[in-house]
C-alpha cells in the first residue's frame, strides 16, 4: 500500500466514523493544548523526579593540577589571578614553542592585567578588546595606539580565526613594551 492510499483510506475511515468537523474539532484542541503544555514547559515539570536506586561507585581522586595546565584551562573573557610578569613568561614560553596564537593571547592579558594593577581601568570581563582600549586611552591618551593595535592583532587572531605567526609575537612584544613605557 502506497502513502498516499493510506492517507487517503486513514481520512476516509475517520470521516465515515465522527465527521470531517468533529475530527478537525478535535485536531485544532489537540494542538492547541500542545502549545500550552509546550509553552509552558518547565511549570509542569516536577523539580525533582523520584531517582531509581543505583550502585555506589568508588571515586577516583583527581590529580592536582600544575599552574601551566591551570592557565591554559582559563577563558579568553576572563582576567586571571597571575601577575602580569608571569603571562609574560607563560607568552614567551608559548612563542618558544612555535603557538604564537597563546602567545598572542597571553601577551594581551599580561597588557590588561597590567593596567589593572596599576588602578589605570578596573577589569570587567564583558568589555572587548575595543571597549577595553578605549577606558584605557581615556584614563591616560598615551596607551590609545599600543592598545588600539594590540586588540586589532588580538581579535584577528582570535575571533577572525587568522593563523598566527612569528611577526605577530614581535609586534605584541614591541606593543607591550610601548604601554609599559606610557604607564612609567
Amino acid at each position: 500500500m502506497t502513502p498516499s492510499r493510506w492517507w487517503t483510506e486513514t481520512v476516509g475511515v475517520i470521516d465515515d466514523a465522527i465527521g470531517t468537523g468533529t475530527a478537525m474539532l478535535l485536531l485544532m484542541i489537540a494542538t492547541f493544548v500542545v502549545a500550552i503544555a509546550w509553552y509552558t514547559f518547565p511549570a509542569w515539570v516536577p523539580r525533582r523526579l523520584p531517582r531509581l536506586p543505583r550502585l555506589r561507585l568508588r571515586r577516583r581522586k583527581t590529580r592536582a593540577v600544575p599552574p601551566e595546565e591551570a592557565v591554559e584551562t582559563v577563558e579568553i573573557d576572563t582576567l586571571p589571578t597571575m601577575p602580569s610578569g608571569s603571562l609574560v613568561t607563560l607568552a614567551d614560553r608559548y612563542a618558544a614553542e612555535g603557538r604564537y596564537a597563546e602567545a598572542v593571547r597571553e601577551r594581551h592579558r599580561a597588557m590588561v592585567r597590567e593596567l589593572v594593577e596599576r588602578r589605570v581601568i578596573e577589569h570587567h570581563p564583558e568589555w572587548t578588546v575595543t571597549e577595553l582600549a578605549g577606558a584605557a586611552a581615556r584614563a591616560r591618551p598615551s596607551l590609545d595606539a599600543p592598545l588600539r593595535d594590540a586588540g586589532t592583532i588580538f581579535s584577528d587572531i582570535w575571533y577572525g580565526e587568522r593563523p598566527a605567526e612569528p611577526a605577530h609575537d614581535r609586534r605584541m612584544r614591541e606593543l607591550s613594551a610601548s604601554v609599559r613605557e606610557a604607564l612609567r
